[in-house]
């Protein structure tokens, strides 16, 4: 498997030399820059693959390509914003970026509530805490609907904390549910969130999914035509948040992606922590199951509490078997080689490392540290080399 890194481009305190130090060989990042619906032009793609280049990288992924929320809602005339992604898909292509990681969650992307929990052994890591998000929604954000979606105990605890909060926390609480959105030109206030919120009102999943499958119909085919992979994420966390029906979470929803259009181009992101946060999910199954559609891994593991709760786990010591999906991955890389596919190699990357010793100070986006991700690639790395020996 290949060893990739996750890099912002111009808005990562982390540089590629530093990069270079990590051992990893190819590069995962986007246009952030851009906003949705607009075409990601040749030239910036290529002025971006090329400083990737020159620090002695290839631009393996684009995580991501993001989907403006209109087709996700499905609202209005959506010709030329289709348009404009089969477009940008055309462009990635023709500068040599043929793989393309999505999501098609509603407003939010990752979901946390808490940005810097301290973990077991030092350092920090990201959580998502059941009471924190009830009392986001019940006693902050006023949605009515909220408190059919919590049991009791999380509610009054909730409350709880809500009642003895101070405006700073509240602040808080806010600033790292919104801060899953590193590309997004949308960060919400309470106002903001209630009105967004409000342009999904009525939709349930089957909406959602029919918005899926036409999208799937208007770009897969392109994607084919142009032997680009395109690999949709997980749901993170794979639970509706905020009322808003979320479709990628678990096997069956997997599995309806995977026959919605029915080609190699249609593929998945498999994010091992996403997939682990939902205790209904036996993640080593479903990579067995879809393995020959898995066109690109994120390698992270979470550790999950009772009532919902879960936190960013060291990527070895968490609830899934990392070896395990290791293993079935390596056994997919090498049935892909035997068929003479040039593509054979699947690129991985270490996802949302603890916050370690002198990460702090580099001020990187949540999730993303330079020392915390580089332990977590190193061992990655010797389980990949345990199991290729």
């Amino acid at each position: 498997m290949k060893e990739t890194w996750r890099w912002y481009g111009p808005l990562d305190q982390i540089k590629l030399s530093e990069v270079r130090q990590t051992g990893a060989a190819g590069i995962v990042t986007a246009l952030h820059e851009i906003p949705y619906g607009e075409v990601w032009q040749r030239t910036t793609i290529a002025k971006r693959r090329d400083k990737i280049r020159d620090a002695g990288f290839e631009w393996d992924v684009v995580e991501s390509l993001p989907l403006h929320e209109d087709i996700k809602r499905g609202t209005g005339d959506l010709t030329s914003l289709f348009a404009n992604y089969r477009q940008s898909m055309a462009n990635l292509a023709a500068e040599g970026v043929h793989t393309i990681c999505y999501n098609f969650m509603p407003l939010l992307d990752w979901t946390r509530t808490e940005l810097n929990s301290p973990a077991a052994n030092g350092g920090t890591c990201l959580r998502f805490s059941a009471f924190r998000m009830a009392a986001f929604e019940i006693c902050m954000l006023g949605r009515a609907e909220a408190e059919n979606d919590y049991p009791t105990d999380v509610i009054a605890k909730a409350c709880e904390w809500y009642v003895a909060s101070s405006e700073e926390d509240q602040k808080e609480l806010l600033n790292s549910i919104m801060s899953g959105m590193p590309g997004a030109y949308d960060r919400f206030d309470i106002v903001g969130l209630r009105r967004a919120l409000d342009t999904y009102r009525g939709m349930d999943a089957a909406d959602i999914r029919s918005n899926y499958r036409r999208f799937l119909h208007e770009v897969v085919p392109t994607a084919q035509d142009l032997g680009m992979r395109l690999c949709v994420h997980p749901d993170d966390p794979p639970r509706d948040i905020l009322g808003l029906p979320r479709i990628v979470s678990d096997a069956d929803d997997i599995a309806w992606i995977m026959s919605a259009y029915d080609a190699p181009a249609n593929g998945l992101t498999l994010c091992s922590g996403s997939l682990g946060a939902n205790p209904e999910n036996d993640v080593v199954d479903i990579t067995h199951k879809h393995s020959n559609r898995i066109h690109f891994v994120h390698l992270r593991n979470v550790r999950k509490d009772p009532d919902g709760s879960f936190e960013e786990a060291e990527h070895l010591s968490g609830d899934t078997n990392i070896p395990a999906l290791c293993h079935i991955l390596l056994g997919e890389e090498k049935a892909r080689k035997s068929a003479g596919r040039p593509d054979w190699q699947i690129p991985f990357r270490p996802d949302h490392g603890h916050e370690l010793l002198t990460d702090p100070q580099k001020k990187t986006f949540p999730g993303y540290p330079l020392i915390g991700r580089l332990r977590g690639l190193a061992e990655l790395r010797g389980v990949l080399h345990a199991l290729s020996a």
